[in-house]
């Protein structure tokens, strides 16, 4: 079989692509005519809606036909949005048959169509940056990497010979060049699909309506802002694509094996998976995935986690195990990091496994470019209250039509005055309005250290129910200290040794030196800080080859050497210089790592392992494990101790390291004793984690370490209370001797089980004093054999232990389906997934800005967490405050033309242009400054505007708008010296006149008395008086408008306005603005206290949406959850269902 499919071949059931659904059409010609003829008739209009709906397009010009012979792709997505994509075609090279064995066998014959000429044509398409082949015999398109996916490590080594040309130039042919290309549209096409925006297409034709109204000033001040917005925009988007691909776009020149045994420097555009790579000892910046095959490499991965230790990567074991970059990314180079030096005597060796966006870096860049549509409701509902204006400016139009039917004005003049309500009914600055307010915050947090790549997850901050944990570097301090040794054996335990150098020379000293992967840069040794703390606590020296380390070799027997190991010299010591041979470094899913020693003359091969106490036991030898160990590992866990275990073995000395596989190594091992060491909590800890309990906001910790440990910390950072009991989950799986299980117990220390019933009621009773802690082996049995069980131990869970990283991501997941906005704080090591899994994702990373999560903070505690929340929740609130102002200003002004419009006048161009630019803009611009509240109040903002509460004040509010203004109106047509307008006029025809002086003014009025009702200030953002900005400016347009209705005189020409004689009518008017605006504030703080929770009150109490909620209510009217002291099987349906 052909090289090409690694050897393994192909699954049969190829994985489906992330879309669910692909359609194929076919072009049809007459239809694609007739389409162009539609859209010269329509001027246009045709080609704008399909712009809008790509899929109309397709339906309209083309017809549908099965996929092996499309042209076009209809793709529906997981999230269910329609994209269009376009079949590409490529010819491939003369001879490539032949390369890839025998067509009939080889899968990749199901890639090519054989055409007329006999040309072999590869069928394509892109999406989202991957490309996807045409498998004939799945009658599917596939992404190309199911070419390589099966490839196992045996067919990795056999690639170290090289590939040759040919079958380089025919890969990238199939698998395209090694780019993640972010394209950077061109200017002319940002402003055409700019200018296509609904937003701007309803302003073109606001715009072009004025100008036929003869409304130039302001149609042309409302142009210079769109032009304005649009080139802002524009370079807003320009610059952040130019920075994404000068990020994601990296070429260089890299040196590959052929198979011809030579040496040669290529693009690494060229690079294809299967190359051979030669890494030089100084490194370089990986322009790709590949596998280690030969030396070690110390690789900085800060770009792609924000974890800013340097990790020593080692060669990846041999075997016939399929490969995969998730698990063996300890021997994996990604994308993207700086290999800073290759280690081990000269060049490493690797081999290209992913390549553009099918690498780490492109999945991560293609995230970004594509991300995760935001479910959240205020966007939602953003487009239903924006319909429901539409559905206010219909019945207005309907009424300005009956108006003005009787008025006999011209046809032209009745479509013009319709068509102007809807364009003041529906505020079409209000995206632009609402991003303002995102803009500020996103200032605010950058100040405060927080710096954030997705700005509509500000708001979603501000409805966060939940936030996880990590433990070590984020809860805890990154360090540890070395608490003491323990040495073990058939005999039982030593007494406890609180300095390693005091240990006898032996194997548990030797295993604590060697048991690493520490290694030096520039001479000063570099690794994990714990493994550092170990190597240090012995007072050994770590020493590394220099040069091809031939000599080192020579004097431990021949072996390649990978560090040396030398004990102090002086005292009484009788350790000798031990030389790592081989590493197998830690791995989360495997919770160890374990190293190959010899010492000089290559004698006495030992294999040591370290790790967390029960994984290395159960790799251990039985005898040789102490009865005493679960319970002094109980003991040192309960103090909060990071507990580790060591154990070793003798090597064969036949057994050569290089190809000693780690299941060899790991097995049969002699327990030698237990590590531990201290992790202090931070400082700031504690203090976070109970702001965010009196707000109501439940904390999580999720880590790797052990259970015991995790309790501890999480009751020395206050988020289990000390007099607050703890139940541990045990759940385990199925295997060939026992069905599944679950077990519910309590910490040690809690009531004997007679008194079990008694603890459980009061508990629940006490409400929340109830905490679960489970570790990763029962999550995923809970989640495998126990489903309906696992939504009630999410809601009482607060400590989740030796959880792997891939467990934490699901952990999310499933805290987000019980309705729970789920933030995650972590370091951006192996808390990736979960950060990104997460509504809201802070990564705590010296990075200015990591694509791990969309918030990264530089202060190294927890302190930005409340921080961020509170920035959500003034965000959310201003939004919310923003939203509802910009609707009453566009009813403001909607009443204002329907009350002029009955008594056949309407406003003037200056008035509009007064109120919109120079009272409503400059409010809402300076609206969303200010900054949030100094306190995290226990009740979350709403992010509905469809709640009962924003409908309810919204309606009384237009109520009110619409008195003052007929009350305005009135007042003024009741005067003595009242005289009207004339009969026989309509329009701007009529002004000045006396109505429309009344209603404008008080209107103008109306603009200002809203701002200050609808800014709310605590308790989620600063009082008023801390928006200078946003007070002065009230009080200037306030004085300006007193002005204008009190003295207008010279402002009278230019405004169109009648300048009444009567001091005290004019008195009345603004009195009767100070009225509208007394009544509007009381309504609204009375709205706030609740006032309309009596119409709820009518329809009953109705269950929470949320899911979490309702679950909540029936586990605290249930005595017997959880069922202390039982064994459970998957059969018994004893647990609580969840409406």
């Amino acid at each position: 079989m052909s090289e090409w499919t690694g050897g393994s071949g192909l699954s049969d059931s190829i994985p489906p692509p992330p879309h669910q659904d692909v359609q194929g059409y076919k072009w049809v010609r007459w239809r694609v005519w007739l389409c162009r003829l539609a859209a010269v008739l329509s001027l246009g209009l045709l080609l704008v809606v399909f712009h809008w709906r790509p899929r109309l397009a397709v339906l309209a010009r083309c017809c549908s036909c099965p996929l092996a012979l499309a042209d076009i792709l209809l793709i529906r997505d997981s999230f269910d949005q329609r994209h269009v994509v376009e079949v590409l075609t490529e010819e491939m090279e003369d001879g490539s048959e032949e390369l890839l064995g025998e067509l009939e066998d080889n899968e990749w014959r199901d890639t090519v169509q054989l055409h007329k000429e006999e040309k072999t044509l590869l069928r394509y398409y892109l999406f989202e940056g991957l490309r996807y082949i045409w498998m004939a015999r799945k009658g599917a398109f596939c992404r190309v990497s199911v070419l390589n996916e099966n490839w196992t490590r045996k067919d990795l080594y056999d690639f170290q010979k090289g590939l040759s040309h040919l079958e380089q130039s025919s890969r990238r042919r199939v698998y395209g060049p090694n780019l993640i290309d972010v394209p950077v549209k061109p200017c002319i096409r940002l402003l055409f699909e700019e200018v296509l925006n609904p937003f701007y297409v309803f302003q073109v034709f606001s715009i072009i309506l004025w100008m036929v109204d003869r409304y130039y000033i302001y149609a042309t001040c409302i142009f210079i802002i769109s032009v304005l917005s649009i080139v802002f925009s524009l370079f807003q988007i320009r610059k952040q694509s130019i920075t994404l691909r000068n990020m994601a776009q990296f070429v260089t020149n890299v040196t590959v094996r052929r198979n011809s045994g030579v040496e040669e420097c290529v693009s690494s555009e060229e690079l294809v998976p299967g190359d051979c790579l030669i890494i030089p000892q100084e490194g370089l910046l990986l322009p790709c995935d590949a596998a280690l095959l030969a030396g070690e490499c110390l690789v900085n991965e800060s770009m792609l986690t924000g974890e800013s230790v340097p990790m020593l990567k080692t060669p990846l074991p041999t075997g016939e195990g399929r490969y995969s970059s998730e698990t063996e990314r300890r021997h994996t180079l990604f994308c993207g990091t700086q290999l800073i030096q290759a280690k081990g005597g000269g060049s490493a060796v690797a081999v290209v496994t992913s390549t553009g966006f099918f690498t780490a870096k492109g999945s991560l860049v293609s995230s970004i470019m594509h991300p995760q549509p935001t479910d959240f409701r205020f966007y939602q509902d953003s487009i239903k209250f924006l319909l429901l204006l539409g559905l206010v400016a219909f019945f207005g139009s309907i009424y300005s039509f009956v108006v003005l039917f009787k008025t006999d004005v011209t046809w032209l003049e009745l479509v013009i005055r319709i068509l102007d309500v809807v364009t003041i009914a529906v505020p079409p600055a209000l995206p632009a309005a609402i991003t303002t307010v995102t803009i500020c915050a996103q200032g605010r947090l950058k100040r405060q250290g927080i710096f954030c790549i997705s700005p509509p997850r500000i708001n979603i901050c501000g409805k966060v129910s939940l936030f996880c944990f990590d433990k070590t570097g984020t809860l805890t301090e990154e360090g540890l200290d070395v608490w003491g040794v323990m040495e073990g054996g058939t005999a039982g335990f030593s007494e406890l040794v609180p300095d390693p150098r005091l240990l006898p020379p032996g194997p548990m000293l030797s295993g604590l030196a060697c048991c690493h992967t520490v290694t030096q840069l520039q001479g000063k040794p570099i690794g994990d800080p714990l493994e550092l703390k170990m190597v240090e606590s012995t007072g050994w020296t770590l020493l590394e080859p220099e040069g091809d380390g031939k000599e080192l070799d020579a004097e431990f027997g021949g072996h390649r050497v990978l560090a040396v190991l030398k004990p102090p010299s002086g005292g009484t010591t009788t350790s000798e210089a031990m030389a790592i041979v081989r590493r197998f470094p830690f791995s989360s899913a495997l919770q160890r790592m374990s190293v190959v020693t010899v010492a000089r003359g290559g004698h006495s091969p030992l294999a040591f392992i370290k790790g967390s106490p029960e994984m290395v036991a159960s790799l251990c030898r039985p005898e040789t494990v102490p009865a005493q160990f679960s319970s002094e590992l109980s003991s040192f866990s309960s103090e909060g101790l990071r507990v580790l275990a060591l154990a070793y073995k003798p090597v064969d000395g036949n057994t050569d390291p290089r190809t000693i596989e780690r299941e060899e190594v790991e097995k049969d091992m002699r327990f030698l004793g237990l590590l531990m060491m201290k992790n202090m909590v931070k400082p700031e800890s504690a203090k976070v984690i109970d702001v965010l309990r009196l707000a109501n906001l439940r904390s999580v910790m999720v880590t790797g370490d052990n259970i015991l440990t995790a309790v501890n910390v999480a009751k020395n950072c206050g988020m289990l209370g000390v007099d607050e009991k703890v139940i541990f989950v045990n759940a385990t799986p199925h295997t060939a001797q026992s069905m599944p299980t679950l077990n519910f117990s309590l910490e040690e220390g809690g009531a004997p089980d007679a008194q079990t019933s008694i603890v459980t009621r009061s508990l629940y009773q006490s409400g929340f004093d109830l905490h679960l802690a489970i570790n990763g082996e029962s999550f995923a049995a809970l989640c495998n054999h126990f489903p309906e069980y696992l939504p009630k131990v999410l809601l009482r869970a607060t400590v989740f232990a030796r959880m792997v990283p891939d467990q934490k991501t699901q952990l999310m997941k499933e805290l987000q389906k019980l309705n729970y906005r789920v933030g995650m704080c972590g370091d951006g090591a192996n808390d990736c997934g979960a950060l990104r899994a997460a509504d809201v994702g802070v990564s705590l990373s010296e990075a200015e800005a990591s694509v791990a999560s969309p918030f990264t903070s530089k202060t190294d505690n927890i302190s930005c967490v409340p921080l961020l929340i509170r920035e959500g929740r003034c965000s959310l609130v201003t939004s919310f405050s923003l939203f509802r102002y910009m609707a009453l200003y566009s009813l403001i002004q909607f009443c204002s033309v329907l009350v002029l419009y009955t008594v056949r006048t309407t406003l003037a161009d200056w008035q509009f242009l007064l109120c919109d630019l120079f009272v409503v803009t400059p409010l809402a611009i300076v609206m969303g400054r200010g900054g949030p509240s100094e306190e995290l109040h226990p009740c979350r903002p709403s992010a509905s505007l469809l709640a009962l509460p924003v409908l309810g004040s919204l309606l009384v509010h237009t109520c009110m708008i619409v008195l003052g203004q007929l009350a305005a109106l009135f007042i003024t047509t009741s005067q003595d010296w009242y005289v009207p307008l004339n009969s026989t006029l309509f329009g701007v025809a009529n002004l000045p006149n006396m109505e429309n002086t009344s209603v404008f003014s008080l209107s103008a009025f109306q603009y200002i008395i809203m701002a200050v009702v609808v800014t709310k200030g605590y308790p989620h953002k600063k009082p008023l008086f801390f928006n200078w900005m946003f007070l002065s400016l009230l009080l200037v347009l306030f004085a300006v408008m007193t002005w204008l209705v009190l003295y207008p005189g010279p402002a009278c020409p230019l405004f169109k306005l009648h300048n009444f004689l009567d001091m005290d009518f004019k008195m009345v008017l603004v009195a009767v603005a100070a009225l509208n605006f007394l009544i509007c504030f009381v309504v609204e703080v009375l709205v706030d206290n609740g006032i309309l929770n009596c119409l709820r009150a009518l329809r009953g109490k109705r269950q929470s949406k949320k899911q979490y909620k309702r679950l909540n209510t029936l586990l605290c009217e249930s005595p017997s959850w959880p069922p202390l002291n039982q064994t459970l099987s998957p059969t018994e349906q004893t647990a609580i269902q969840c409406s």
